[in-house]
């Protein structure tokens, strides 16, 4: 089964959870047991899985990626997001998850994030379970 999720982003930056909507893909697919890939087709936007229950913890890792990637540099890239397309690949591109019993099988703290760094567009989230 093959879903595409169309989102739209509001911000440059933002880690929007995800998570409902890939649980109600899986939901509806009525798949007991397989996997879920999660990909998007963008190289300025990334997948990640990380805490979800404190938003916190998503904002320290938007600041330590801003460290680590800043928007003044040198960059050969001359079309001015060089820093995304880096971020993007620092997170990368997908995201594989078991499902059991009909459901993700993630942490008790879990939560899948769509993580954008070119912001605001329009963006897609493909979806196959297997």
């Amino acid at each position: 089964m093959f879903t595409e999720i169309q989102l739209q982003t509001k911000k440059q930056e933002e880690f929007l959870s995800i998570t409902r909507m890939i649980r109600e893909i899986v939901k509806n697919s009525r798949i007991k047991d397989g996997i879920a890939i999660i990909q998007i087709p963008h190289t300025t936007a990334g997948i990640t899985i990380n805490e979800s229950a404190d938003p916190d913890v998503v904002s320290d890792i938007s600041r330590m990626l801003n460290i680590m990637v800043p928007d003044r540099f040198d960059y050969f890239h001359q079309e001015g997001n060089s820093p995304a397309h880096i971020k993007a690949s620092l997170m990368g591109s997908s995201a594989l998850v078991i499902i059991k019993e009909g459901d993700l099988m993630l942490g008790t703290w879990q939560g899948i994030f769509f993580c954008e760094f070119d912001g605001p567009r329009s963006r897609k989230i493909w979806v196959k379970i297997i």
